[in-house]
């Protein structure tokens, strides 16, 4: 069993118990190539709904689908009686959160059951997904690349077996990336389609939240937890856009040859697949090449008084928040562009759901990334395609492929315009 549709399946015929899968669980948390990937294991908290559920379940109460299913939080949600570290050892020694984050008391009401806190990059900051001072989750497809970020531990979490579904954030790329890079399936919601977001945050702009999964059955079962009014009606039509440009272009040769495959693949489908120019992505670019973008700025303003600060923070950290110190000086043309440009995406993909790669290159090699210069680089280039979208306000689901069953894992990105999550889903069921 590795889906929760499989787990939750096999609840039902009595194969299985929720605790025997909270236990196994706790036990892969604990394996040697599960470091750094859980901030922290609830072990007993987990014990104790695995029993509730098992209780409910044999008086024909469950909850529903996920009913004693295994679930992973990114560690900056609060869960009752841990700290929020948001990946910093400035946090370390904060007091205990006191209540669970509504997100995490919407799950629990729902059965399901919270293993433990996901490591990611400090305060949520990168796309690689390393953490110097809890240590890094190690990539399942390739030990030797980056796992993706920021939301690595809970990407990881779900790569190796540890739980079926985890929940991350997104900003730039921060589930997308991670998802195409560890080979599974990462989904970017909406923002503000789960309420008002009450995580640690890092761009009140363009913060979301993000789930993981290996299917997505998976996705569309946990996104009904969390957005319980939505409706899945069947997609209408099954339409397909392929931007012209860098999206597609500026692409290291195994992701065009993953990239080319998949969309072989679709159109072999007799499924409507054009490549045709999207102006206000184009356009967003541009802007943000030009002026900064939104994240840097609000990030600085978040936290630049760590910066004098006796607290530690990352060096990779301190010189994302030194470089954005005076972004938000000329960020004007991109805040004022926003609202239209987005107005603009929706019409111009006229229904229609893109399809690019997730990120252009394959992880990075941790072994490339000693140079600071270096560093900074790829992490920016790694998010470069969805840090766009997330300007643009684009919901969006990475799907893995890949050609060689022992090259780096690659993704297919999907996305649609603002709230255009239900037709988006059922895309990529059809394509899944």
């Amino acid at each position: 069993m590795t889906t929760a549709t499989e787990m939750s399946r096999a609840l039902a015929a009595g194969d299985t118990t929720s605790a025997q899968l909270a236990a196994a669980a706790i036990d892969r948390a604990g394996q040697p190539d599960a470091t750094g990937v859980l901030l922290a294991l609830t072990a007993d908290r987990a014990r104790y709904q695995a029993d509730a559920a098992d209780r409910r379940r044999a008086r024909g109460a469950a909850r529903g689908g996920l009913d004693g299913i295994p679930i992973a939080w990114k560690d900056v949600f609060d869960v009752q009686g841990t700290v929020t570290t948001a990946g910093s050892a400035s946090h370390v020694h904060d007091a205990p959160a006191a209540v669970d984050s509504h997100l995490v008391r919407r799950a629990h009401d729902s059965g399901l059951i919270t293993i433990g806190k996901a490591n990611l990059s400090e305060f949520a900051f990168s796309g690689l997904g390393l953490n110097r001072y809890f240590g890094s989750p190690i990539n399942p497809v390739d030990p030797e690349r980056v796992p993706g970020g920021s939301s690595s531990g809970s990407a990881v979490a779900v790569a190796r077996g540890i739980v079926p579904l985890a929940v991350g954030t997104d900003t730039s790329g921060s589930v997308r990336v991670p998802a195409a890079y560890c080979g599974i399936i990462g989904y970017r919601a909406t923002p503000g389609r789960y309420g008002v977001n009450d995580f640690a945050p890092l761009s009140t702009t363009l913060d979301s939240v993000g789930l993981f999964a290996t299917s997505v059955g998976d996705i569309i079962a946990l996104d009904r937890v969390f957005a319980p009014a939505e409706q899945y009606d069947p997609p209408r039509t099954r339409r397909f856009v392929i931007p012209a440009g860098e999206w597609t272009e500026d692409l290291a040769p195994e992701i065009a040859a993953d990239f080319q495959s998949a969309i072989a693949e679709i159109r072999g489908a007799a499924t409507d697949v054009r490549v045709r120019t999207i102006p206000s992505l184009d356009t967003a670019q541009k802007l943000m090449d030009s002026h900064g973008t939104i994240v840097g700025a609000e990030a600085h303003r978040l936290h630049r008084h760590r910066l004098d600060s006796t607290l530690p923070i990352e060096p990779a950290t301190r010189r994302r928040l030194e470089s954005n110190a005076h972004t938000a000086d000329f960020l004007g043309p991109v805040y004022a562009a926003m609202c239209a440009l987005r107005a603009d995406f929706a019409a111009e993909l006229d229904g229609a759901t893109l399809l690019c790669p997730t990120v252009r290159h394959a992880p990075p090699l941790l072994s490339a990334l000693t140079d600071p210069i270096h560093y900074d680089s790829v992490n920016a280039s790694t998010l470069r395609t969805t840090m766009a979208l997330s300007y643009l306000g684009a919901c969006g689901i990475t799907l893995p492929i890949r050609t060689s069953a022992v090259g780096p894992a690659s993704g297919l990105l999907l996305s649609r315009p603002s709230g255009h999550d239900t037709e988006l889903l059922a895309h990529a069921a059809y394509l899944a």
